[in-house]
């Protein structure tokens, strides 16, 4: 379903996933993002298997009463705001779909780590690295830290920005 407006990086996901994989691709009107009851009744007439939701939207369409009749749907993916763990398990008593957490920080392209989250699970991490992305967990000086050890997140991998554009200032750091 590709309902997320063209200016933010997950229509690029939208539009092309379902491309590439042989599937049927469903546009909803414009503003269409915004309504969970349409939402839901697109979802159903035109049988859409797999969508994308930001964690608040997601909280908006199981609320809407007829999204439990979206049986059809076998895949929701969340980014673009942290998933706790109490939505996860109501999309899952909710929906008859895997639910995915996806995560994409600003100089990425989409997203840098996936992971499908099983039925009750107490906690969602962000994942592990997509096809052709590197994680590291480093200290101050750029150092791996051990498992366990708080560091900060550096990402490798062919869909990061070279810098920031007319930002020298952010690009150094």
């Amino acid at each position: 379903l590709q309902k997320t407006p063209s200016s933010f990086d997950v229509s690029v996901w939208e539009f092309f996933w379902p491309l590439i994989t042989g599937a049927g691709l469903v546009l909803a009107k414009p503003e269409g993002h915004k309504d969970p009851a349409y939402l839901a009744g697109l979802i159903r007439e035109q049988s859409v298997t797999t969508v994308h939701f930001v964690p608040s939207m997601l909280q908006l369409f199981l609320e809407e009463p007829t999204a439990a009749q979206c049986l059809g749907l076998r895949r929701v993916l969340c980014s673009g705001e942290a998933l706790s763990a109490p939505l996860a398990a109501r999309c899952h008593a909710v929906l008859p779909a895997e639910v995915h957490n996806l995560y994409g920080p600003t100089e990425a392209s989409v997203d840098v780590t996936a992971l499908q989250l099983s039925p009750g699970a107490e906690s969602v991490p962000i994942g592990r690295p997509v096809w052709n992305t590197r994680l590291y967990v480093l200290d101050a000086g750029l150092r791996p830290v051990p498992p366990g050890v708080a560091g900060e997140l550096y990402l490798a991998g062919v869909q990061l920005a070279r810098g920031y554009l007319a930002r020298p200032g952010l690009t150094a750091e």
